[in-house]
């Protein structure tokens, strides 16, 4: 097939690597850049765990003046992406929720319900969920800290409005809902054209917009990982 990657780097090139090895003809078209928030306040704590749902807040945890101070705390991640970016980051005692949001927030509880501990939260400047008010209904304490931001693209490439265009897309795979939103402001042009191939969701949440549109074949991945995405453009 032949597929657009809209994912944010460095992520986009690994998901276009292995689409590649499958036998996949891959263009690359990120829609979302990742800044870190360098100044970031983290407050004082003490915290006894670190709730990540992207492998991005990793990242951005990385180049945190205060990265070393944290490197005891165990690391409560929503999935292996977002665990393998954390130990990549330092961080030894790391375990996956293997879900989506909810699932971590289940993960947080049974770990650390009825502690009378607080957690921190590394997120998004966007969030699909409220995760710390989730859990206060747990009684954990959640400090929610905007640790990196996604910035939208302004255009596609051109290559990917040339492929799209002329019809030479098959599918578009979609890792989030603003990169989906992106996708449609990026492509308003040629959107008949852009809504033509399958695509390829992640989530519910983030194939609302395309439905929404009047995309004719949209494909939901059963779970909200990317291996789950794989095998939904394998099934193609």
């Amino acid at each position: 097939m032949h597929l657009l990657v809209t994912r944010p780097e460095p992520d986009g090139e690994r998901t276009a690597a292995q689409l590649r090895a499958r036998g996949h003809d891959v263009r690359l078209a990120p829609l979302l850049r990742i800044e870190a928030v360098a100044d970031a306040d983290l407050g004082g704590g003490p915290f006894a765990a670190i709730l990540l749902t992207s492998a991005n807040g990793a990242r951005a945890l990385a180049t945190h003046l205060r990265r070393d101070e944290l490197l005891e705390l165990p690391v409560l991640a929503v999935g292996r992406s977002s665990a393998d970016a954390a130990r990549a980051a330092g961080f030894a005692d790391t375990v996956s929720a293997d879900g989506d949001g909810g699932d971590l927030a289940r993960l947080a509880a049974a770990c650390f319900a009825g502690s009378g501990r607080s957690l921190l939260y590394l997120s998004g400047e966007d969030r699909a969920r409220d995760l710390a008010g989730e859990l206060a209904v747990q009684g954990l304490a959640v400090r929610t800290v905007v640790i990196y931001r996604a910035v939208k693209a302004q255009n596609l490439t051109p290559e990917a409005l040339a492929a799209l265009g002329g019809g030479g897309i098959d599918g578009v795979l979609h890792f989030s809902r603003r990169s989906v939103e992106t996708y449609l402001d990026c492509a308003a042009e040629l959107l008949d054209r852009a809504l033509k191939p399958i695509h390829f969701c992640l989530s519910a949440r983030a194939a609302e917009p395309l439905k929404a549109a009047g995309a004719a074949v949209i494909r939901v991945a059963p779970r909200p990982d990317e291996d789950a995405l794989m095998e939904l453009v394998g099934r193609a």
